[in-house]
Order: structure tokens, then C-alpha cells, then sequence
């Protein structure tokens, strides 16, 4: 299946992603999507068909402001290709990150990685959850403030010193989430540096999205994030995903995920206000 169908089970995937951990407020045009508990703010999204207006966008944006959460709007272009040009003129910076679609036929058995590094699926049950969840985190906070996929300074000691503990509330709703199927993390680690490289699952029904890959900067141009990927593709299609996906943050990201089997199919927005400059 391709082009309109497949985009529109891609919408379907997207809508039930953050019902199970939020509730949905409709504001004009958009839909939004209010976390109830722990972890990052949700989005708005349009309703299709999108007929919206910059009113409509700012009428969202005054009830995230009230919320105090994240002004936040995500879409397929592909499905709402009016909303760009909106958003844009409503004063917000958009994203326009290529979507693919994981080949099956295409994922690499194997990846290679670096003497004494090895890729693992997290196993929420472990007595070492809090932590690892606490450094999975972190490491994914320095790879994606560190922009692009040059090699860097940052690394272990960094990750350590911005390391946060976690609640047992967490580490509750991380393993409910596991055991409902629909998170799965997994890690490039070693035994001298810890981890290395992270990255996540989310599933919603027969979907499942690789997403917050990222890597230290000074161990990147190793293949970890490209293994990372691989593990968490191949656990998706072993536990019965229909569908693998992955956005990308940039073009050359994206020639990242091709040559692991993903084919672009489509292009994901993302528009948040600019960063305020002092």
C-alpha cells in the first residue's frame, strides 16, 4: 500500500498515540493532546480535512500558554499541505522532516560496532530501571543538543553531570508502558563508558516509529545510532508490527535511514515558536 492510504493509517497511528496517556481537547481545527502524568508534552494536530486558520493556531497556542506546556504542533504535510504556509505566517518555525517507511526485505541483518560496544533492548523489570532509564535520557538530551552528526567533545562526563534521577512514579509508568507494548528502548553501551547511544519504540496498534536516536558526540560516526535503529526495527517486526516508520531531523539523517531499508514516503511538520533571543 502506497501514497493516500498508507498516510491515512499513518493519521490513524498518530491520532492514538497519546490518547492512552493523555485526554484530547478540540480547539477549533486542531486536536490537542494534554499528558496526564510523567514525560514530555504532547502536541496539537489538525483534524482532516484541515480547514483551519491562523485563529485557530493561536487560539491553541493561548490554551498551551494556560497549560503551561509546550506550544507544539505536529502534522503530515502530505494530508494538510495548507496548514504549512498557515503556521508559518502565525509566527511559528517549522520542521519539514522526511518521513520513511522501513522495507522489510531491506533492514541489514547485522550491523558492525566497535570492539567491547554492544546494542541491548532494556528490560523494564531490571533492578537497574531507574538508573538506566535516568542515563538513557541523558544521553539523548547531550546527542540532540549537540545538532547534526559530526564527531564532538561531548561525552560520558557530560551525560553524567546532567544525569537526573527518576521517581518510582516513573519507573511505575515506564514499566506499564513496556508491558502494554507501546514503548521499547533500547541502547549502545560499553563496559568502560556506560551507554553510548539510545534510542525508543512507540507503537499504536500495527504502527510502530523509531524515534529520539541519538548518540554522544564523540562516539558518533560509528555505526551506534545506525544499530540502535536495527535493533528496535527487528524487535518492532518480531512482535507483530505492520508498519515501521521513522522521522528524520534533516536530509542527511535521512540518507542515514535509507541505507537501513527505510524508503521516504512522505514529509512529518513540526512548528513550535521561535527560540526567544536575549
Amino acid at each position: 500500500m502506497t501514497g493516500q492510504p498508507l498516510l491515512h493509517r499513518l493519521e490513524v497511528f498518530y491520532d492514538s498515540l497519546p490518547r492512552a496517556e493523555a485526554r484530547a481537547e478540540s480547539i477549533g481545527a486542531f486536536t490537542l493532546f494534554v499528558r496526564e502524568g510523567t514525560g514530555w508534552p504532547f502536541y496539537a494536530r489538525p483534524l482532516l480535512p484541515f480547514t483551519g486558520t491562523a485563529e485557530d493556531i493561536a487560539a491553541v497556542r493561548a490554551r498551551q500558554r494556560e497549560l503551561r506546556v509546550p506550544e507544539s504542533f505536529e502534522w503530515l504535510d502530505d494530508l494538510a499541505p495548507d496548514l504549512l504556509a498557515i503556521a508559518r505566517e502565525a509566527g511559528l518555525e517549522v520542521l519539514e522532516a522526511p518521513l520513511l517507511l522501513l522495507d522489510p526485505d531491506k533492514l541489514p541483518t547485522t550491523t558492525p560496532l566497535p570492539p567491547g560496544v554492544r546494542v541491548r533492548i532494556l528490560d523494564p523489570t531490571d533492578e537497574r530501571c531507574a538508573a538506566e532509564l535516568a542515563a538513557h535520557t541523558a544521553v539523548a538530551r547531550v546527542g540532540f543538543g549537540a545538532a547534526g552528526t559530526a564527531v564532538g567533545r561531548a561525552g560520558p562526563t557530560d551525560r553524567d553531570r546532567i544525569t537526573v534521577p527518576v521517581s518510582e512514579a516513573e519507573v511505575a509508568q515506564e514499566r506499564r508502558r513496556v508491558t502494554e507494548g507501546r514503548l521499547v528502548r533500547a541502547v549502545a553501551e560499553s563496559d568502560r563508558h556506560g551507554f553510548l547511544g539510545v534510542g525508543s519504540l512507540q507503537r499504536a496498534g500495527e504502527v510502530a516509529e523509531v524515534t529520539g536516536v541519538a548518540t554522544l558526540p564523540m562516539a558518533r560516526r560509528q555505526g551506534l545510532g545506525a544499530a540502535v535503529t536495527v535493533a528496535l526495527a527487528r524487535h518492532a517486526l518480531t512482535t507483530g508490527a505492520q508498519l515501521v516508520i521513522v522521522s528524520a531531523v534533516s536530509e542527511e539523517v535521512c540518507r542515514l535511514y535509507q541505507r537501513l531499508g527505510f524508503q521516504r514516503i512522505g514529509t512529518a511538520c513540526i512548528a513550535q515558536p521561535p527560540p526567544l533571543r536575549p
